[in-house]
């Protein structure tokens, strides 16, 4: 294989290595957010400027960047690899500003709405002094809210509002955020230093900042529903041109929509075969419908209660990273450590969030559990942890964390893409297929189910935003909203709660959900040739090792990287 090796010793910086350390700085400084979720120090108290100038500060820094990488001259396969992922990532972010797509920013998961509250949770709040950074920064909530709106309006004023169904939803969140048992309340009356009361100093900081934060939140609720919603149109669709680039800008690659779609279908009925084959093993002549009913109702796959949730996701990550290491990956110690949590939200969402540059933030996965949600099923869960754990998202996040000694700080902490990311994370749970544990039939249901979901989110999202011809067995013709929900719950196998939410993210984040399945097909075909090429040498764990150490590139990057193409 050729690829980047790893160095005997730390590798020394390059002029490129410089510009992507100094575009790291400088974007930080432009989005705290972004440098506490990296785990960046120096910014706890901030908050990001989400007016009109702030995201044209990001834009003069993108294209600066940009005019640098063009003069500079690449000293080995690191820096050609960063010049074509650092380039890539940061043309397609200059096409989406220019189409107007960063001022518009409303969705249900991914948008301001989200990450200015989102912050909160990876702040220290174990100290007097962490909480009262967290109560400075909350502080700052209202002003970020207000250049948010600036931009809205602004997006507004050019014809570009997000559709109805998103404008609504997130007022929904909002209002959410600020009841009486929603998260401001909550983080004040649960607020305490270790086993410490807070001070009372602190308190009442915190206490006003959280009742200035809810009043922000609740005002941007009613501006989304005064100034939004009658200009927000009723199609969720966006329509072919801007799918193109954001398909782009998810998958770091160019795929052919129409193919991909055709694809997405076939891989749906592939799996519903298999699941069904599954069903009549639990039971002669079930459906997959009643197989899934078989395996809720058996009480070796049921947890009860978010304290057993939390339990049983830390034993099967640390269990399959004490598996695993050394035999089919390179697992640093620091990253034999990941961090299982409930979530504050409710939103029904799982996710991870990686470590900080020195380690001592852990890799941390997140469980959101929807209000009033009590009683798990592992038998459909147990491929989430892979997902999001080992070998899914914490190995490929903290292990390119671990690479000081190859790759500089943009790499590292902050390249990532979509399909790269979610595609490795797919590719990691059909891996753990492969490897043996799915073998289980509930699991294995669990697994396929899973990637039931990934596949119709294929279908469902290219078709509807691209206007391609529904299925036949949805009605054919154009896409809705209802034809798009018959399919899903068709083919998702999750609770009505957690699908509608889904949907709503199709309909409002166009691009990023095809790129987990997307991203993994991609995956698999690399491996694919790079065995072809090889032949009796290939090494898997060598595989894995050296596609890793690449970094959160673009699918493209990655593949002309690791087959020695750039």
């Amino acid at each position: 294989m050729t690829a980047i090796p790893a160095p005997e010793a730390p590798r020394q910086q390059t002029d490129v290595d410089r510009i992507a350390d100094s575009y790291l700085d400088a974007l930080v400084t432009l989005s705290p957010i972004t440098a506490t979720n990296l785990g960046i120090p120096g910014h706890e108290e901030e908050l990001d400027d989400l007016s009109p100038a702030g995201l044209a500060a990001h834009s003069d820094l993108r294209r600066k960047t940009l005019a640098a990488l063009a003069g500079a001259a690449p000293v080995d396969d690191v820096d050609r690899v960063t010049v074509a992922a650092m380039t890539e990532r940061l043309e397609l972010s200059e096409e989406r500003y220019a189409a107007g797509l960063d001022a518009m920013d409303l969705n249900v998961l991914a948008s301001p709405v989200q990450a200015v509250r989102d912050v909160f949770d990876l702040m220290a709040q174990d100290t007097q002094d962490d909480w009262r950074t967290v109560a400075v920064r909350m502080a700052r909530i209202p002003a970020a809210l207000d250049g948010y709106r600036q931009s809205l309006l602004s997006a507004r004023d050019n014809g570009q509002v997000s559709p109805r169904r998103q404008v609504t939803a997130c007022a929904e969140q909002t209002r959410d955020l600020v009841a009486d048992d929603g998260y401001f309340a909550k983080l004040v009356a649960d607020a305490k230093a270790g086993d410490e009361p807070l001070d009372e100093g602190v308190r009442a900081e915190l206490a006003d900042a959280a009742k200035a934060a809810s009043a922000a939140y609740g005002d941007l609720a009613d501006f989304l529903e005064r100034e939004l919603l009658p200009h927000a149109p009723e199609a969720d669709a966006c329509g072919r041109e801007r799918y193109a680039l954001e398909s782009r800008y998810f998958l770091g690659a160019t795929v052919d929509l129409e193919e991909t779609y055709r694809w997405g279908q076939a891989e749906v009925a592939a799996l519903h075969a298999e699941m069904a084959q599954i069903a009549d093993g639990l039971e002669a002549g079930a459906s997959v419908e009643r197989g899934v009913e078989i395996l809720d109702a058996d009480e070796r796959y049921q947890l009860h209660g978010t304290d057993a949730l939390k339990a049983w996701m830390q034993e099967r990550a640390d269990e399959v990273i004490a598996e695993l290491a050394d035999v089919h990956f390179d697992i640093p110690e620091p990253v034999r450590r990941i961090e299982c949590l409930i979530a504050p939200t409710q939103t029904g969402g799982i996710y991870y969030t990686g470590p900080s540059d020195d380690f001592s933030r852990p890799g941390r996965m997140w469980w959101s559990v929807p209000k009033g949600n009590t009683e798990f099923k592992t038998w459909s869960e147990l491929t989430t942890v892979y997902h999001e754990g080992v070998p899914g998202h914490h190995l490929q996040v903290a292990q390119t964390v671990y690479r000081s000694e190859l790759l500089n700080r943009w790499r590292r902490l902050e390249s990532w893409t979509s399909g790269h990311g979610e595609g490795w994370a797919l590719y990691a749970e059909r891996l753990m297929a492969e490897l043996g544990y799915m073998d289980d039939p509930g699991n294995r249901m669990g697994w396929l189910a899973g990637q039931s979901l990934r596949a119709a989110r294929v279908v469902i999202d290219i078709g509807v935003h691209c206007g391609f011809e529904a299925p036949e067995e949805v009605g054919g013709g154009e896409w809705t909203y209802d034809k798009a929900w018959t399919y899903l719950t068709r083919y998702g196998f999750m609770d009505e709660k957690v699908l509608r939410f889904e949907l709503n993210r199709y309909l409002g984040w166009p691009g990023q959900a095809p790129s987990y399945k997307i991203g993994e097909r991609l995956w698999l075909q690399l491996r694919d040739e790079v065995k072809r090429r090889e032949g009796d040498a290939f090494d898997l764990k060598a595989f894995h090792r050296r596609a890793l150490d690449l970094g959160g590139v673009g699918l493209d990057t990655l593949r002309s990287a690791v087959l020695g193409e750039a």
